[in-house]
């Protein structure tokens, strides 16, 4: 095998695949359906229960994985809105200015209305 064939083999191993396009909203309906379960297992705690520790796992692991996965689908929203944000801004302080507008409706739309 000559250097040349080794490369452009490699080269054509290498070469980036695209995700399928319904992967990204698979990604975010099983963020969604995260944040949602860890919210319910939340709502369901009893805090008379909380004086023994061995209770304290499945709160505080609902707490870890609803906080992460709403993070997650945060910053999943916002990237794909990133090309647009960039593209209406008119510099580097208003897309960052309408980065942190989006960011905050976003987090508004995931927190619970009481």
């Amino acid at each position: 095998m000559s250097t040349a064939d080794f490369e452009s083999r490699l080269y054509a191993a290498l070469q980036p695949v695209d995700p399928p396009e319904e992967l990204a909203v698979r990604v975010e309906r099983t963020l969604v359906s995260l944040t949602e379960l860890a919210a319910d297992e939340l709502e369901a705690w009893e805090l008379s229960a909380m004086r023994d520790p061995r209770n304290w796992v499945r709160p505080v692991a609902a707490a870890a994985i609803g906080a992460g996965a709403g993070t997650a689908l945060v910053v999943l929203r916002l990237r794909s809105r990133h090309r647009r944000r960039r593209e209406q801004s008119s510099g580097v302080l208003d897309l960052a200015g309408r980065t942190v507008r989006d960011l905050a409706d976003e987090a508004r739309r995931l927190l619970p209305r009481d």
